[in-house]
């Protein structure tokens, strides 16, 4: 499977531009951390480019990621990638048990508060980001609420990276493509919906 045909999936199935940036996001973070344990990045990329790609036709965690899965196997997808894709869900009972599958856990919460942070920013620059306002934005619970900070600091733990190295080291990815991400400061346009 190569990135074209991956993203062709994503076309098929995800219509929410902002659930497209989340997942180029964590791909680009996947994609650097293949790099980092001399993995494939190919591989781990798509594993992260494809990790949410059914949520908007299986929007519960009773049916997300699992019933995704038959759709993948339909289209292509391996299985070490599909595995990698059902245990970045803790409900799916799949464990995470390659550096593949660690690595999208690790990386998929941490995208959330990495862009809500931006979007904050006058700018809405990603390249205006600093590690000290996330640190601070981290401690408080109420700015992006919803995501799980005891997510992103098991994923850390799990891929054997301490929190803030991780979280400096997605952020790298994330500046590393913030014109794909909206987070580029040149289209201060409200986020789609």
């Amino acid at each position: 499977m190569n990135r074209e045909t991956a993203f062709e999936i994503v076309e098929e199935f995800v219509h929410n531009q902002n659930l497209v940036r989340h997942m180029l996001a964590v791909e680009a973070g996947m994609e650097d951390y293949a790099a980092r344990f001399n993995e494939n990045s190919q591989q781990w990329g798509i594993a992260g480019l494809l990790h949410d790609f059914d949520w908007e036709i299986h929007p519960t965690l009773d049916s997300h990621p699992q019933d995704g899965a038959a759709l993948l196997r339909e289209r292509g997808v391996p299985d070490e990638i599909i595995h990698c894709i059902l245990s970045h869900a803790n409900h799916s009972g799949v464990p995470r048990d390659t550096t593949m599958a660690k690595a999208l856990f690790a990386c998929d919460e941490i995208t959330g508060l990495i862009t809500a942070v931006a979007l904050v920013r006058p700018s809405k620059s990603i390249h205006d980001v600093k590690i000290k306002s996330i640190r601070k934005k981290w401690k408080d619970k109420r700015f992006a609420a919803n995501v799980h900070r005891e997510d992103i600091q098991q994923g850390a733990v799990e891929l054997g990276v301490e929190l803030w190295e991780h979280v400096e080291r997605v952020l790298h990815s994330m500046q590393r493509i913030a014109p794909d991400l909206g987070l580029d400061g040149q289209s201060a346009s409200p986020q789609e919906s």
